[in-house]
């Protein structure tokens, strides 16, 4: 569900070089950020997701990743996900899951070499998507990287469909809106027309209306768009 305070990264970068098609090209299969204050596992892990054909950018630590995110910089399109160390100074791996909130496309991997089970399942309570237990396999870790990429594009797509939703909704009038929304609740156009003190042929021109604006096709799609606060 997307929030009025949610804040989507900026995707509106375009290749220009030969050099920018490739890094489009890259995003486009998945950005992968990795977050450590070890320079080793940093270089390592960047030459793995680029042999994978992936992009990737590196940090030492939370802050600076989530500075860019705020100054909204220029991205390329495609799926996101945070490969980071939960053990990190000043912000640990939980508190940036709670930073990355506002981001609902972007989701976070972590990764210890020294967790405790409650640790783990305090992440996974506080919302991220995986846990990845140091040293570990590098099938392991791109397994876990592809499935983290696939449902940041599940949501990236969702985000777009209630988008492209919501601006349809701002279309309507506001009967339209209010007899759509009882339409989308279950009520009869006869039931409707009672309640809002209208004639019945008067329900179903602005249902039609709202119907045709929408561009919906059953009373199923509309319980949705009430699932996901677009009416």
């Amino acid at each position: 569900m997307v929030k009025p305070n949610m804040k989507i990264p900026n995707v509106n970068k375009r290749p220009v070089t030969v050099y920018d098609q490739e890094q489009a090209e890259r995003h486009a299969c998945g950005l992968v950020v990795v977050i450590d204050d070890d320079p080793d596992i940093l270089q390592a892990l960047y030459d793995q997701f680029h042999f994978e054909g992936y992009a990737c950018e590196t940090h030492d630590g939370p802050q600076t990743y989530i500075a860019s995110l705020r100054a909204a910089e220029p991205r390329y399109p495609g799926p996101v996900c945070v490969l980071s160390d939960v053990n990190m100074p000043r912000l640990d791996g939980l508190a940036l899951q709670a930073a990355l909130a506002d981001y609902p496309e972007i989701v976070l991997l972590l990764m210890s070499g020294s967790s405790q089970p409650g640790q783990v399942v305090e992440a996974f309570r506080a919302g991220v998507y995986d846990f990845l237990l140091k040293p570990f396999d590098d099938h392991q870790m791109l397994d876990m990287v592809g499935r983290a990429l696939s449902e940041s594009a599940r949501r990236q797509q969702s985000t777009a469909r209630i988008s492209s939703l919501l601006q349809r909704r701002a279309e309507l009038t506001e009967r339209e809106l209010e007899v759509i929304r009882l339409v989308a609740r279950g009520l009869m156009n006869k039931e409707i027309a009672e309640r809002l003190d209208i004639a019945l042929r008067t329900v179903k021109l602005h249902r039609q209306r709202a119907v045709e604006k929408l561009q919906i096709e059953s009373v199923i799609e509309l319980g949705r768009l009430l699932d996901d606060k677009v009416l």
